[in-house]
C-alpha cells in the first residue's frame, strides 16, 4: 500500500509537470543537457524530467513596439525629435532566442540609429513631406538586419516629427501666409468672375432690348401699311360706290384727292395738282379706275 503511495506521489511529482500542452500561436524552446534539443508548436508534448527543460516560451503573433521620440539631426543641421512604431513577428523562435541578447531592446536601438542615417540625408522639408520614403527605408533595412534574429519586421511608421520650437513659429507664419495669399487669389478669381457675369448680363441686355425696339420698329411699320391699305380700299369701294350711284366726274375727282390726302396721312411733303380742271378729272378717272381694278 505504501509503495502505490509513493508511486502515485512520484506521478504526481515528476510525470504531470512534465506534460505540456502547447496553445495555438505559442512554441516551446527546448533544451536537453543545456543544448537546444527542439521546438515544440501547438499540441501534447512530454519532456524527460531532470534531462529536458523548456528554455524559452514565445508568441509568434505580431507584435507592436512603440518606441520613444529620438533626436535627429537633418541634412540642414536642423534637431528634431522623431518617435516610431514598429509591427514584427517572430518567423524563426530558435534564432530568436539564441541569436541576439535582447531582441527589442536591439530592436529598439537599430531602428534609432537607423533613422538619424536615413534623416541625415534629408533636409527639412524632405523630412517632414516624406514619411514614406522614410517608412519603406526603415522597414527594408532593420528586415534585412533583423533576419538573422527569427524576427521578421512587417511594417514601420514614423508617428510623430517635432521640429525645434522657433522652427514650428516659422513654419505657422509661412502657412499663414499662405493662406492669406491663396485666399486673396480665390476673393480676385471671385471678383473677376462676378465682373463677368455682369458685363456678360448687361450685354444680353442690350442685345435684347434693342432687338425687341427692332421688332417693335417693324410691327409698327407692318401696322402703319396694313392701316394705310385698309384706307385705301376703302376709299376705292367709296369712289365705286358713288359711281354706282351717278356722281358725276367731279365730284369723283375730289373723292380721289381725298384718298391721295389720306394716302399721304401727313407723310408726304408735296402734292402735285394739276393746272386745269380738265386734267383733275382725267386724274380722278385714272384714280378711280385704279383703285376698280385693285378691287
Amino acid at each position: 500500500m505504501s509503495a502505490l503511495i509513493i508511486i502515485l506521489v512520484l506521478v504526481l511529482v515528476i510525470v504531470i509537470p512534465n506534460v505540456k500542452i502547447v496553445p495555438q500561436s505559442m512554441c516551446y524552446i527546448i533544451e536537453r543537457l543545456g543544448s537546444y534539443y527542439e521546438t515544440w508548436t501547438n499540441g501534447l508534448h512530454f519532456k524527460i524530467p531532470f534531462i529536458d527543460r523548456v528554455s524559452g516560451i514565445i508568441s509568434l503573433k505580431e507584435k507592436v513596439k512603440d518606441f520613444p521620440p529620438q533626436p535627429v539631426i537633418t541634412k540642414d543641421n536642423v534637431t528634431m525629435q522623431i518617435d516610431t512604431v514598429v509591427y514584427y513577428q517572430i518567423t524563426d523562435p530558435k534564432l530568436y532566442t539564441y541569436g541576439v541578447e535582447n531582441p527589442v531592446n536591439a530592436i529598439e536601438n537599430l531602428t534609432a540609429t537607423t533613422l538619424r542615417n536615413i534623416i541625415g540625408e534629408l533636409e527639412l522639408d524632405q523630412t517632414l513631406t516624406s514619411r514614406d520614403i522614410i517608412n519603406s527605408k526603415m522597414r527594408a533595412i532593420l528586415d534585412e538586419a533583423t533576419n538573422p534574429w527569427g524576427i521578421k519586421i512587417n511594417r514601420v511608421e514614423v508617428k510623430n516629427i517635432v521640429p525645434p520650437r522657433d522652427i514650428q513659429d516659422a513654419m505657422e507664419k509661412q502657412m499663414r501666409a499662405e493662406r492669406e495669399r491663396r485666399e486673396k487669389i480665390l476673393q480676385a478669381e471671385g471678383e473677376k468672375k462676378s465682373s463677368v457675369l455682369i458685363a456678360e448680363g448687361q450685354k444680353e441686355s442690350l442685345i435684347l432690348q434693342a432687338e425687341a425696339a427692332k421688332e417693335a420698329q417693324i410691327k409698327k411699320a407692318e401696322g402703319e401699311a396694313e392701316a394705310i391699305l385698309k384706307r385705301s380700299v376703302a376709299e376705292a369701294e367709296a369712289i365705286k360706290n358713288l359711281k354706282d350711284a351717278g356722281a358725276d366726274q367731279s365730284v369723283l375727282t375730289l373723292r380721289s384727292f381725298d384718298a391721295l390726302a389720306n394716302m399721304a396721312n401727313g407723310q408726304a411733303t408735296k402734292i402735285i395738282v394739276p393746272s386745269n380742271l380738265q386734267d383733275l378729272a382725267t386724274l380722278g378717272t385714272t384714280l378711280s379706275e385704279m383703285f376698280k381694278d385693285k378691287k
